[in-house]
């Protein structure tokens, strides 16, 4: 397939080079100039504008930091409406809200959207391993389904509602930010004791406190103090905010995630906003006078 492809960052450049790989003809388009280069040299046709890249595809994969920018790529002056495209994949995490409302205005235009935010991380978009949460008119999601393949090994559709799949992605997301937190908390007093970092972590992994965050988040991120960057604190403050948003338009009260959202926001007033959120434990650290992890190979 054809298909132009807008946004190419820590996640979209590493699914645009599956599609590529998968054979798919990608025209693409970003602010950063690298960017583009560099996915010209993985074999893409840079577009120089949104307007050039609706001359060359009518179906157009985004993957964007936030609603506000899709907004305005989407519907914006200069933008994939107006530059008549047929078909809008949103792998953003946009949020249920936005999204309903960006359907309603794209289909006024004779534009159909898919949204189908991705859960896996940077990892999974290399690996094309992701689970892809999706939406919209079913002829629509059968039509494109040949785009998403590549990107995902798990691919759910969740019905023609739009923004059902952004309700599904941020409840996820919200549940990964509640159990990391809750793992840092624990992890944090097993060090403060005396524990064994690798230790605790297979004892976790083996019992009934296993979780995204003992499994992969900290044995990865934090157990050797690399503290990687795959997903900023700004990033997952801003997913579980959509969440309890809807929760609110909805009557349905979410008193820990809350209390989540607002270790998340004192993590990004300590100066993690732009580093990865495993840099939230340092203040559980900072208050206990005790690290998780090894440095060097030595038990801190």
């Amino acid at each position: 397939m054809k298909v132009g492809f807008v946004g190419l960052g820590r996640m979209g450049n590493p699914m645009a080079r599956r599609l590529i790989g998968a054979g798919h003809d990608l025209v693409v388009s970003d602010t950063s100039a690298d960017a583009l280069q560099d996915l010209a040299a993985a074999g893409a046709t840079p577009a120089a504008s949104l307007a050039e890249l609706g001359a060359k595809v009518d179906i157009v994969v985004l993957s964007l930091p936030t609603p506000a920018v899709v907004e305005a790529v989407a519907l914006g002056s200069g933008g994939l409406a107006e530059a008549g495209v047929r078909i809008i994949v949103d792998l953003s995490t946009t949020g249920p809200t936005v999204t309903q409302s960006l359907a309603t205005r794209l289909g006024e235009k004779g534009v159909t959207l898919i949204d189908a935010p991705v859960s896996g991380g940077i990892s999974g978009a290399e690996a094309g391993s992701l689970t892809l949460m999706t939406s919209g008119p079913r002829k629509t999601y059968d039509e494109i389904t040949p785009l998403l393949e590549p990107i995902g090994s798990k691919v759910f559709y969740l019905g023609e509602t739009p923004g059902a799949g952004q309700l599904m992605k941020v409840i996820n997301n919200t549940l990964c930010a509640a159990s990391v937190i809750a793992a840092f908390e624990g992890l944090v007093v097993g060090a403060k004791a005396g524990l064994d970092t690798d230790t605790m972590l297979d004892v976790l992994n083996a019992s009934s406190g296993q979780s995204f965050a003992t499994s992969v988040k900290i044995p990865q991120c934090i157990a050797d103090r690399s503290f990687p960057m795959r997903f900023t604190t700004e990033l997952l403050d801003k997913d579980v905010r959509l969440c309890l948003g809807e929760a609110e338009r909805l009557g349905v009260p979410m008193p820990v995630n809350r209390l989540v959202q607002q270790m998340l926001a004192m993590g990004m007033g300590a100066g993690h906003a732009q580093q990865d959120y495993a840099n939230v434990i340092k203040l559980y650290e900072g208050w206990a006078g005790a690290e998780v992890g090894r440095r060097n190979g030595e038990e801190i």
